[in-house]
């Protein structure tokens, strides 16, 4: 059974940090690229970032959080991290993590495996 689990999630000020921590069991976790997306109350899910399987050498970011976020991962641990920082309003979304075979892709619909989320809320 495959299990992603998100966590870091919360209520922060606008302007401030969080990092998401994304923990996958059941697949061989270097083989899978990695992504991150988001979705608010009544708007699409969004892509957020993405990393490259093995060494995560490439990473893709949406030009909206390009600057602010950081994808990273360490194998040794199956986990993948989303550091956010200068949060905005509308950053506010629950967040999720999600694995795909090979290569990354913005795709959502591509990805093979999701976690069940964890929310971001950004106040003013």
């Amino acid at each position: 059974q495959v299990d992603l689990v998100e966590s870091g999630g919360g209520l922060v000020q606008a302007g401030g940090s969080l990092r998401l921590s994304c923990a996958a069991s059941g697949i061989t976790f270097g083989v899978y690229a990695m992504g991150w997306f988001r979705q608010a109350p009544g708007k699409e899910r969004e892509f957020v970032a993405a990393i490259s399987r093995w060494s995560g050498g490439n990473t893709d970011y949406a030009e909206s959080v390009k600057g602010r976020f950081t994808i990273s991962r360490d194998n040794a641990k199956n986990t993948v991290y989303l550091q956010m920082a200068s949060l905005k309003l509308e950053d506010t979304a629950n967040y999720y993590c999600a694995a795909k075979r090979v290569a990354t892709t913005r795709r959502w619909d591509e990805y093979d495996y999701w976690g069940q989320g964890t929310q971001v809320t950004v106040s003013s």
